[in-house]
């Protein structure tokens, strides 16, 4: 079935099959690492968009990426570097590990170095795909009343459902650390950083600015939802967000940001729209109060990690709570967000933000 309905991956607007490839280890070699093996057919479709340079020797086109990924174009003992080489016949010039600066290709024909290029930009966007999320676009939700709102919440809630099958105290979220999430990131070079941070201000001047009316977003934290199908085994519990004025402009402006950050590559397209929500309980904090969600079950090599959950019974939760005020407050800034990093007070480290006001 994978052979007649193949994966595409979208790379500059264009479609490619990602046709299944066995992935082959070596004795002695190390296991933790992952390259290609065997035939990488289909890759190569003719592609238009790439920038190719006609020189005294024949051609050249340059790929611009992070050097965390240099490897994985190499492969083990330079096997893929060599097999994209011979199979296009064209010459491939990679930094070295820990150098920073462009693989370029060249030959003496112009579809070949297209083809090499192709077959790069396919096992770049692969193992790029397998990286850990680094950063995530957000709003900060600390400000006072949602946090008192919040720590009432917990206050109650153990109060009137710690006898509930697995409700302590352990699994409710940092106050300090309420956020919505608008998409992750994987950012793998300064550069990429400096292009996140482009793009919201590109996407400020795009359309915030004509959907905020450049004022900051009244909403409203009211109500509980979970996230599994069973109130009885719940893994996550998360408050709802609505805009003051009964408007659906919170979601079209992070929709909007969503659609262009996953045009330019730099979130992967799930979903198309964003499911706007604040975590409140969580049961990877039970063992680990640093966790984040679904988003930490991945080693720095992309290898996932199965991590053992004890969910808690929900019911008497969402009865209870069902529509249980957290308060308001007015969302003015959107925030790149690094990923398991603090500031001097607790929130999450901010590497850059666009303003609304």
């Amino acid at each position: 079935m994978e052979v007649l309905r193949p994966q595409l991956i979208r790379i500059d607007g264009r479609n490619y099959r990602k046709n299944p490839i066995q992935e082959q280890t070596y004795q002695h070699e190390e296991e933790d690492e992952d390259f290609y093996q065997g035939s990488m057919e289909g890759t190569d479709e003719p592609c238009d968009a790439y920038e190719v340079e006609q020189t005294p020797q024949g051609f050249r086109s340059i790929v611009k990426a992070p050097s965390l990924l240099y490897k994985h174009i190499v492969g083990k003992r330079g096997d893929t570097k060599k097999k994209i080489e011979m199979e296009t016949k064209t010459s491939i010039s990679i930094p070295k590990p820990g150098q920073d600066g462009e693989i370029v290709i060249t030959g003496q024909h112009r579809n070949g170095v297209i083809s090499a290029r192709t077959r790069i930009d396919v096992l770049l966007d692969t193992f790029r795909r397998k990286q850990p999320f680094t950063h995530f676009l957000a709003f900060f939700l600390n400000e006072v009343e949602v946090q008192e709102g919040f720590l009432r919440f917990q206050e109650e809630v153990l109060e009137k459902c710690s006898m509930d099958h697995g409700v302590d105290s352990s699994i409710f979220q940092n106050p300090k650390k309420l956020h919505l999430t608008i998409g992750m990131l994987v950012l793998l070079s300064e550069e990429e950083m400096q292009q996140t941070c482009e793009m919201l201000q590109q996407c400020k001047e795009d359309f915030i600015n004509d959907i905020s009316g450049g004022k900051p977003l009244e909403v409203e934290i009211a109500g509980i939802e979970y996230m599994n199908d069973d109130p009885g085994m719940v893994d996550v519990l998360y408050a709802k967000v609505h805009m003051k004025d009964g408007s659906n402009r919170l979601q079209e402006l992070v929709d909007r940001v969503l659609e262009r950050f996953q045009a330019s590559g730099l979130i992967v397209k799930e979903w198309n729209s964003v499911k706007l929500h604040a975590t409140v309980m969580n049961t990877l904090f039970r063992k680990d109060p640093n966790a984040e969600g679904r988003y930490n079950l991945y080693t720095a090599d992309g290898k996932y990690i199965f991590k053992e959950r004890e969910s808690f019974d929900g019911r008497n939760i969402l009865k209870l709570f069902e529509n249980f005020y957290f308060g308001s407050l007015k969302l003015n800034s959107i925030h790149i967000s690094q990923r398991f990093t603090v500031d001097s007070f607790g929130n999450y480290a901010s590497c850059g933000q666009i303003d609304f006001s």
